[in-house]
């Protein structure tokens, strides 16, 4: 289970990368090698997606899109420099669960 989330945040950060370059292009006007940045994180992430355990795309994408959230926390603590409030937490908190129910119920073959 820790190889799939591992995964999946691995994906999440070259994702947040590739659209923060984009970010960093158009909004603040910095220079055009972050385009190429951003499409080659944005390959890496799409790439990353496709090795996760799961059979259906759509259900990886659901984990993947909580993970992808939490990440962005992550990403606005670390990298922008700012802080969490506790609606940040106290969302975040709920999301990891979904994904948990999500990922370990598929991974487990528990069925309706």
């Amino acid at each position: 289970m820790i190889k799939e989330f591992g995964i999946y945040f691995f994906a999440a950060f070259f994702e947040i990368l590739g659209c923060y370059s984009f970010w960093l292009y158009f909004k603040l006007q910095k220079p055009s090698f972050w385009l190429v940045i951003g499409f080659v994180s944005l390959i890496i992430f799409a790439y990353t997606l496709t090795k996760v355990n799961l059979e259906f795309a759509g259900r990886a994408y659901a984990i993947y899109g909580g993970v992808y959230i939490v990440s962005s926390l992550a990403w606005l603590f670390f990298v922008e420099k700012q802080m969490f409030n506790k609606w940040d937490i106290i969302g975040s908190l709920i999301i990891f669960a979904g994904i948990c129910v999500i990922l370990f119920g598929n991974q487990r073959g528990i069925t309706n």
